[in-house]
């Protein structure tokens, strides 16, 4: 494929609103070409200084124009089956914003609908795995610098949460990043999960026990945990602590100008995921691109998507018991492996 790819962004909300900026400012290899979304005026914003962008109402609009060989997907998730399954059989890239779908049962159908293609052509978009602390401590676990992982330590808060957000979003929407990068990291599966609840902050709305604890086991016996603490007010937090048997590495801390004046001293607090993961977004994007040129995946498949799914489902249900609940994966199909 030597052109750019002409890329439809289904969902003109503030994450596809964003890539649609990222891929006409950013990325190499790869235009806009339409922008879908039900709202019109939304999908026109977006696409406003574009030249020869489109605005559609529907994803079957879009490809039927015949100027579209790519689609990023950034609707929310519990639309995400239906565009997944509405693009597979086209044949073009696929770069689906996290989660894969909503829960293990439609994300397997995805991937059956995947391998009857025979080709890989959904990448999932787990950001962190392109962020450059992840991947130096992705690194110093495969070369085995410091000995074996024991444990993994993970925080991950943000100031507040939009309207709606369920207590069952606190596992979906948010601790399904850990899922993720906790599989990216140990290179493993994910065995069991339990939640348990203490102390209900103040500032969680009703409906919803804010923070929560996260026990997390892998495969070779690697433990993790996650507080997830998602109305914490001052700021956005992913920070993540690594034992190893010879040292100790942590990454996502407080960066930036460290400032003392007038009798005290700090620095600034990342306000959200644009700032802390903008750069990741970056990489993430071009990585699909570049490997689409290729004919490849330039990132986490179909299967990690669904792999993530049954941690979730896992996780939702370790809240209503607190108790520890297995994560039940399907047989690997030979394509992922």
């Amino acid at each position: 494929m030597s052109e750019n790819l002409r890329v439809a962004v289904i969902g003109a909300g503030r994450m596809g609103a964003d890539h649609v900026q990222r891929l006409h400012t950013r990325i190499h290899g790869a235009e806009v070409a339409a922008v879908v979304d039900i709202d019109l005026e939304r999908a026109n914003a977006a696409i406003a200084g574009i030249p020869g962008a489109k605005a559609y109402a529907t994803a079957a609009e879009a490809y039927a124009s015949g100027d579209v060989n790519a689609v990023v997907i950034a609707t929310p998730g519990f639309l995400h089956e239906e565009a997944l399954l509405e693009a597979l059989p086209l044949d073009i890239p696929i770069l689906c914003e996290k989660p894969l779908t909503t829960d293990s049962g439609s994300a397997w159908k995805v991937v059956e609908a995947e391998v009857a293609t025979g080709r890989k052509r959904i990448q999932v978009g787990f950001m962190r795995r392109y962020d450059t602390e992840y991947a130096e401590l992705g690194r110093l676990i495969g070369n085995g610098e410091l000995g074996e992982l024991l444990m993994l330590h993970c925080r991950h808060r943000n100031p507040d949460t939009p309207p709606g957000f369920t207590n069952e979003m606190l596992i979906n929407d948010s601790v399904v990043h850990e899922f993720d990068v906790i599989r990216f990291l140990t290179g493993e599966e994910i065995t069991s999960v339990q939640v348990r609840t203490g102390k209900r902050s103040r500032r969680a709305p009703e409906g919803q026990h804010d923070p929560q604890h996260v026990l997390i086991e892998t495969e070779s016996g690697v433990l993790a945990d996650v507080e997830i603490f998602v109305n914490a007010q001052f700021g956005y937090e992913v920070a993540t602590q690594a034992a190893f048997e010879d040292g100790i590495v942590d990454i996502g801390g407080d960066g930036g100008p460290y400032l003392r004046r007038s009798g005290s001293w700090g620095g600034k607090v990342t306000p959200s995921f644009i700032e802390r993961f903008g750069t990741a977004y970056d990489v993430e994007v071009q990585a699909w691109v570049d490997a689409a040129h290729r004919g490849e995946l330039g990132g986490p498949s179909a299967w990690d998507g669904y792999a993530t799914a049954a941690c979730c489902e896992a996780g939702v249900e370790a809240q209503k018991t607190g108790g520890k609940v297995a994560v039940s994966l399907k047989e690997k199909p030979e394509l992922y492996r």
